[in-house]
């Protein structure tokens, strides 16, 4: 069952809300450092490429670019995150700054900000990738500095969003507290998860997993659409939340609630690099939930989110002209 279209005049009126919705990111921040230059021999060293170097590119990557994503669609955002206090974390700050994105970043002398270098060629294509991290919980210390933020901002928030990329942040003390806050203020909370901390979320709202993601926590395959109904009603039992949205790729997403259950099939055009992809999801849900949306609007509009981010390379955005656009194009049923 495919879920209901969204017309383009609702899709302008929602998408003019969101200038009035301040989300509260909470999550694993990360900056990906991009080295780009062209490739012409292979080294005599060993059997791998030799790139030239041509420029260095810095994007703001996980929480930081539900972040990102949020303030390119016009909402407000808070992120909460955890850094270390080196070049990374002032290049990371700076960036975010200039996105127009608060930050309560808490620091932590003792890990490097966590930071993802990919070296790519001229086509975009990637050669290799180090990544800087400390993916060990965060100490006492910080996770009270992260509770205390959380507390001060939630108050505020249309919505909250947590941004699990596994790197320490989302303790289990820091998801009682995102859950206790967004209880008291009766804000809706989205979970990005990652299935070692599942037994945190339960209670949240809306958990977006990918497919593989839904595999592993349901122990159940998805290939087909039953296969996709099945396993998001197991993970909703699994997780003990009220609405699951699983990401499939190029099959689309599946979306389940009290209200609504069905698929959207995937809308992009052509796939350039889906690093990201769920995190323009989970904000864009976010977004028209804010704006008086509807679960169904919700995962329509991400759905076509989705579609255009994965045409860009690296951690994008999308604009609210870009996402109209494409729903005035080729429609959305």
């Amino acid at each position: 069952m495919v879920l209901p279209p969204l017309a383009p005049e609702r899709a302008r009126r929602l998408a003019a809300g969101f200038s009035g919705a301040q989300i509260l990111v909470i999550g694993d921040a990360m900056l990906d450092t991009f080295i780009a230059g062209r490739v012409t021999r292979i080294s005599p060293e060993a059997p791998v490429p030799v790139v030239t170097f041509d420029h260095e590119t810095h994007r703001i990557g996980g929480a930081a670019n539900v972040a990102h994503n949020i303030r390119a669609l016009g909402g407000q955002a808070t992120l909460i995150a955890v850094t270390g206090q080196d070049d990374a974390a002032a290049t990371l700050t700076r960036a975010c700054r200039d996105a127009g994105i608060a930050t309560a970043f808490a620091a932590d002398s003792s890990r490097p900000t966590t930071k993802k270098v990919r070296i790519v060629t001229e086509r975009n294509q990637q050669v290799a990738r180090v990544d800087y991290e400390n993916d060990a919980e965060i100490s006492k210390d910080l996770e009270l500095q992260l509770i205390a933020s959380i507390r001060q901002h939630a108050a505020r928030a249309s919505a909250v969003i947590v941004s699990d990329y596994l790197k320490g942040a989302i303790t289990r003390g820091v998801m009682e507290s995102v859950l206790s806050a967004t209880s008291e203020h009766r804000v809706r909370l989205l979970v990005d998860p990652k299935i070692p901390h599942i037994d945190y979320y339960a209670g949240a709202n809306i958990v977006t997993p990918n497919h593989h993601e839904a595999e592993t926590a349901t122990h159940m395959r998805v290939r087909s659409a039953d296969e996709a109904r099945a396993a998001a009603r197991a993970f909703r039992v699994r997780v003990r939340c009220e609405a699951v949205l699983m990401t499939r790729g190029d099959q689309g997403m599946w979306l389940l609630s009290k209200d609504a259950e069905g698929a959207l099939p995937a809308s992009a055009r052509e796939v350039a690099d889906v690093t990201g992809a769920g995190d323009t999801v989970i904000a864009t849900m976010a977004l028209v939930l804010a704006a008086g949306g509807t679960l169904v609007e919700a995962a329509r509009l991400a759905n076509e989110a989705a579609g255009i981010v994965v045409g860009k390379f690296g951690p994008s955005t999308v604009t609210p002209a870009e996402l109209l656009r494409a729903l005035d194009s080729v429609g959305n049923a």
